[in-house]
């Protein structure tokens, strides 16, 4: 059967997507060029004309779903309705008890990105990004009065390190937190940094 010929922008992305998945299953370490050849179809030489290099596979891999858990945080935070409301979303959407996936890719590629600078350069732009846009949804509800919070950017660096150390806990560890009791100490920062 012949393969269907794909734009440039398209053919990356399809190797983006099978590279993120190869990732899921095999960790970062084990996912090979050949893995994300074979997946699609297609000849290593294909990949590597695209990427160079594995590294520059997995970085771009990484920064690809990036941009995708973003545009989602974005769409969450940019509805019609109160800046708690939208806060609170982002917070379940996020949290390892909520719909959130790819904990374990992103796990992997904190891991990995101690020795991999392109991977570390991509890791902390999402959580940098993410942080701000955090800060930013809560110094709207602190400006429209609906709770108070004299520090947005340290409350946003503070729940974001106890949702990433719960995915940690859960993830890593099935059943050492039950996910009822991560969602309650979630419920319970929120309120208590916002002052609810």
């Amino acid at each position: 059967m012949a393969r269907v010929r794909l734009s440039v922008a398209e053919r990356r992305e399809e190797m983006l997507r099978a590279a993120i998945g190869q990732i899921e299953a095999r960790g970062v370490a084990a996912v090979r060029i050949a893995d994300v050849a074979s997946a699609l179809g297609v000849s290593n030489a294909l990949v590597l004309y695209h990427f160079s290099t594995k590294e520059k596979l997995v970085a771009a891999a990484f920064a690809y779903a990036a941009e995708d858990d973003l545009a989602r945080l974005r769409a969450l935070l940019d509805r019609r309705t109160s800046a708690l409301r939208r806060l609170r979303a982002a917070v379940r959407w996020y949290a390892p008890t909520g719909q959130a996936k790819g904990w374990r890719l992103w796990i992997e590629g904190w891991a990995v990105s101690l020795r991999e600078p392109a991977l570390q350069a991509v890791t902390r732009d999402l959580d940098q990004r993410w942080k701000a846009a955090i800060a930013e949804v809560i110094a709207e509800g602190v400006a429209a009065g609906e709770f108070t919070c004299p520090d947005p950017t340290g409350t946003a660096l503070r729940l974001t390190a106890l949702l990433d150390g719960l995915a940690v806990q859960l993830t890593s560890y099935p059943g050492a937190v039950p996910r009822a009791r991560a969602q309650e100490w979630v419920n319970d920062a929120l309120a208590r940094e916002l002052g609810l």
